[in-house]
């Protein structure tokens, strides 16, 4: 015990303490997720975040301390979005095929996320910039503060919605593909990977990854169209309102 108790020390005084803190949690959380047999409520995102977030909280070290490590981790993030284009490079010959339909679905998805938050955010009474914030919130965060920024939102308030979007996502998504009696077949994966990708941005292809290599390319080919689509027609839009 002693010996812990130097070792948390000197962790916690490092940036050490950032990196290692994230790298132990999410292998105990995706160790737990396989055993669990890929349940989606034990996401490993998720229990990560809470964990993560309650030791802080515990133990009273603050969030740049722990970013100060964990920066390195977060720094792997575009080359690993970037690595999502191979399963789509494997399946490139039916993407040409379908690359009307596959824009087509991108756009109005894209459209229908963002108008049905704007749309309830009206309803219950949220204050405007508020309700602008949640524009984005289907667009992977950094993108997603971007746009909020351009469009007159609050970039950090995006940033917390699309990361509850891509949880939600993560979360329900199989449930819900169940309910509409998806199918389960290689074009019945493609469309559910294609609408997680689109609701849940990251975090829904990453589940969709997980789950099935159709669903996960697709999922990437979902979002990296939300991403650009949102980035230019989202602040055009806002303008011409």
């Amino acid at each position: 015990m002693p010996r812990f108790v130097e070792l948390w020390i000197y962790l916690s005084a490092t940036p050490l303490f950032g990196l290692t803190a994230t790298l132990v949690v999410y292998l105990l959380a995706q160790a737990a997720y396989s055993r669990l047999d890929n349940v989606p409520w034990a996401n490993p995102v998720l229990w990560s975040v809470v964990v993560i977030a309650c030791g802080l909280l515990a133990t009273g070290i603050d969030y740049p301390t722990y970013f100060a490590g964990a920066q390195f981790i977060h720094f792997l993030l575009g080359p690993a979005v970037v690595a999502l284009a191979w399963p789509l490079w494997l399946r490139r010959a039916e993407l040409r095929e379908r690359y009307g339909r596959l824009l087509l679905a991108a756009l109005l998805g894209g459209a229908a996320a963002s108008g049905s938050a704007l749309l309830m955010g009206w309803a219950v009474g949220l204050p405007h910039d508020v309700v602008l914030s949640l524009a984005p919130k289907s667009v992977t965060a950094p993108v997603a503060m971007g746009i909020a920024e351009k469009i007159g939102g609050i970039p950090a308030l995006s940033a917390v919605f699309a990361v509850l979007t891509g949880m939600i996502g993560a979360l329900s998504g199989k449930y819900l593909f169940d309910a509409l009696r998806i199918a389960t077949t290689s074009r019945g994966w493609a469309a559910r990977g294609f609408a997680l990708g689109t609701a849940a941005h990251g975090i829904g292809a990453a589940r969709a990854l997980h789950v099935n290599a159709d669903a996960g390319a697709y999922a990437g080919l979902a979002l990296g169209l939300q991403v650009v689509l949102a980035a230019l027609l989202m602040p055009l839009v806002f303008k011409l309102l």
